[in-house]
């Protein structure tokens, strides 16, 4: 991969011709990141009628999230199957794509071709995995539908200042996840994220020219993002509210350097979620701190790894989706799994800059995190599973008391994007990780700022990311194929592994008021 990211001229003109499509809009607002990640299937946005519409992608439920109990000497093995879910929703959608003005207009077609057989795929893996995990019930969420164009599940465009004055303890991040800022549900922000080309010959304008927009707002790989995913900063309000520190509040600070992934570490796996399958993710990540980090990492290969990082007491992993700028010019991974196969394109940016702070509770003390302890903040399968999850938040340098959750923000001239990433903050006191790989962490409460019951405040991981690229709506997330590279799917991954020694650092660190690195 190449190192270094460097503007490019024809992306600036192309992009200098649409900003006028889009500034002006608005978007639902990344609210407060002391809100608790909610659970449950029953609130996913139900699928619109076809009739009349475009089809736009495949939307399946999301079987990991519903899992409540996994063995332990079982969970590779479930975690395996879910990854082959992922990739039979990817086979799926690529037919859908290839075949989209015949599925638009022929639903037996859509039915018989594209539905009915990825149902039955699914229904064989359910009932396996049924087997490994006894008693749930799992079949009812086999079948699948297509989403259409215009499915605006999402809020009303206007959000709400920060989602610290809600009741909502579902927002993965605070926002009003209880229906109150449209139907609550950000994750169809605007359901027309592509015309479903096929990644190869779409008319999304990827004709190598940087036309990131000449087709009604097309990515370069046919499936988004479009026009309406962004919006420009300036018209955004201030929104960012955070509980008010009280008398016990850990105040310090612990900032590790592992620099921005210059020496170019992608891999499309995810040792959290898909253990053991190559490509589990369907997208590219970066990576900082442990060098080791593949699908098939243990704790053992993580424990002995490099890292980049500058203390070497921290091997821990920090991994997200890449960022790519839209301008026509093909990467290195171009024919590969988690780039062009799995329709993301475009060059990879490398950070201008990353940092990593991990900081204390609002009202108390922190104790330390276990090693090996594994968090998941953010969705990607955000824009179908619907925001309960999701914990996007987006910005410009100098305008970061303004966030955005389902929008990319064009930035002025001058100003820089900026990806930030508040993990969960509270333990359950026992497991390194859990059956969906939720639930042993949690979110505190957007108000108070405490943890739930039978959780502690750990040290909260801040991750920020600043990209220098070329003013306008010239870049995307990389995303599994389905999800249209929308904002909203934006995630971010981390695995502990601090030494003890360091650990213990850490907390003291934040408990007496401190700033330390």
């Amino acid at each position: 991969m190449r190192r270094t990211r460097k503007r490019s001229t024809r992306a600036k003109r192309a992009v200098a011709a649409s900003v006028a499509l889009i500034l002006g809009g608005g978007g639902l607002i990344a609210a407060n990141v002391y809100a608790s990640a909610g659970q449950g299937w029953g609130d996913r946005p139900q699928p619109p009628d076809r009739q009349n519409n475009a089809v736009s992608t495949i939307d399946c439920p999301d079987v990991g999230d519903e899992l409540k109990e996994v063995p332990g000497s079982a969970r590779t093995s479930v975690d395996r199957e879910l990854a082959t879910m992922d990739s039979q929703i990817t086979v799926a959608y690529q037919r859908m794509a290839d075949n989209k003005q015949r599925v638009e207009s022929d639903a037996a077609f859509a039915e018989q071709q594209i539905l009915t057989p990825l149902k039955n795929e699914r229904v064989n893996i359910l009932q396996r995995i049924e087997q490994m995990v006894g008693g749930q019930q799992l079949t009812g969420l086999a079948p699948c539908t297509l989403r259409a164009d215009d499915d605006d599940t999402g809020g009303n465009g206007n959000g709400n200042a920060g989602g610290d004055n809600g009741d909502d303890n579902n927002g993965g991040d605070g926002d009003n996840g209880d229906g109150n800022n449209g139907n609550g549900n950000a994750g169809g922000d605007n359901g027309d994220g592509d015309n479903s080309g096929d990644g190869g010959d779409g008319d999304g304008g990827d004709n190598g020219d940087g036309g990131q927009e000449e087709e009604e707002g097309q990515g370069q790989a046919g499936n988004g993002p479009e026009a309406s995913d962004f919006v420009d900063i300036t018209t955004v309000q201030p929104n960012v509210n955070r509980p008010q520190q009280r008398r016990g509040a850990s105040r310090g600070s612990f900032a590790t350097n592992c620099g921005t992934n210059q020496n170019g570490k992608f891999n499309p796996d995810n040792v959290i979620v898909a253990p053991g399958v190559s490509n589990g993710a369907h997208h590219m990540h970066d990576y900082v701190g442990n060098q080791a980090n593949d699908a098939f990492a243990s704790d053992d290969d993580l424990a002995r790894g490099q890292t980049t990082c500058r203390n070497q007491g921290d091997r821990s992993t920090y991994y997200w989706p890449v960022l790519r700028l839209q301008n026509g010019q093909e990467e290195n991974d171009a024919q590969a799994d988690g780039g062009g196969k799995d329709q993301n394109v475009g060059e990879i940016q490398t950070p201008a800059q990353v940092t990593l702070n991990f900081v204390g509770s609002p009202v108390s003390r922190v104790t330390a995190m276990p090693r090996f302890l594994r968090i998941i903040t953010g969705d990607a399968k955000a824009f179908t599973n619907g925001d309960a999850n999701a914990n996007a938040s987006w910005s410009c340098t100098g305008f970061e008391d303004r966030q955005l959750k389902d929008k990319y923000p064009i930035c002025p001239e001058g100003s820089n994007v900026v990806r930030t990433f508040r993990f969960q903050s509270c333990w359950d006191g026992q497991n390194t990780d859990s059956a969906n790989h939720r639930t042993h962490v949690a979110f505190a409460d957007p108000a108070s700022g405490r943890c739930g019951n039978g959780f502690r405040a750990i040290p909260q991981l801040v991750q920020r990311i600043v990209y220098d690229v070329p003013p306008g709506p010239g870049f995307a997330v990389d995303s599994f194929p389905e999800q249209l590279h929308k904002p909203i799917t934006d995630h971010g991954d981390f695995i502990n592994v601090f030494d003890q020694r360091l650990m213990r650092k850490v907390v003291s660190c934040i408990n007496e008021g401190r700033r330390c690195s």
